[in-house]
């Protein structure tokens, strides 16, 4: 069992209550990679992403977790089918983060108003190694949208899977939120 110091586990909860969530609808950090169309996203374009807050791993080798909260606000409800894309980018690299094995790409039905979720989980890497990738951003894609929403990347490094190169990390489905 890890056993971490108070000095750690305090600095880490500090840390942690010091980040807050992002909404792709006002914050000027967050870019819009392209412009949905009508024809082309359909009802996608009448979602809004948001991205945290997180359950941060606090050092190198812990997992930490990253909900992601999609809210319909349509006037009508909103249906997708597939699983939502996710890329870490650390500079000029671009990693796509795969789905996690248990992931289902059928149907989600977003009523008006409603909001469901999928989580990013994620294997800290530690700083500088080149067993890590420092993302500084995270795109998400959702199934059937030309727009991506980009989000500030403040985790830390990721730990790389063993080819080098595929981030430790996966994306679920979409499942019911607390939103």
């Amino acid at each position: 069992m890890r056993t971490i110091s108070v000095t750690a586990s305090v600095a880490a909860l500090a840390a942690a209550l010091l980040l807050t969530s992002c909404d792709d609808a006002g914050d000027a950090k967050n870019t819009q990679d392209k412009a949905d169309t009508a024809a082309g996203a359909g009802c996608a374009a009448e979602l809004a992403v948001r991205f945290g807050p997180a359950n941060a791993a606090p050092a190198a080798g812990d997992t930490g977790n990253v909900p992601v909260t999609v809210t319909n606000r349509g006037d009508a409800p909103c249906t997708v089918e597939g699983l939502p894309g996710m890329e870490l980018v650390a500079g000029d690299t671009t990693a796509a983060v795969p789905a996690a094995e248990a992931a289902s790409g059928g149907k989600a039905t977003f009523a008006k108003g409603a909001s469901l979720a999928f989580t990013l989980t994620y294997v800290r890497g530690e700083e500088g190694a080149e067993t890590s990738l420092a993302a500084r951003t995270v795109t998400v894609r959702l199934p059937g949208a030309e727009k991506t929403h980009s989000f500030k990347w403040a985790y830390g490094d990721i730990a790389l899977k063993s080819d080098g190169s595929t981030p430790d990390a996966s994306v679920t489905g979409f499942q019911q939120s607390t939103d």
